[in-house]
């Protein structure tokens, strides 16, 4: 069985809105665009 007291100081709340948008900010995510202009300047590069 569970011990629902264990689990709750288990429990981490999750990031607001506004936090997780400054999270995502931090991180150097590439998007399909920014694969899709190194794709395309490979290919240039190719000729």
């Amino acid at each position: 069985m569970l011990d629902y007291e264990e689990e709750l100081k288990k429990f981490k709340p999750s990031l607001e809105v506004g936090e997780i948008e400054d999270a995502v900010y931090q991180e150097d995510l590439s998007d399909m665009t920014d694969l899709l202009k190194q794709v395309m300047d490979q290919k240039k590069t190719e000729r």
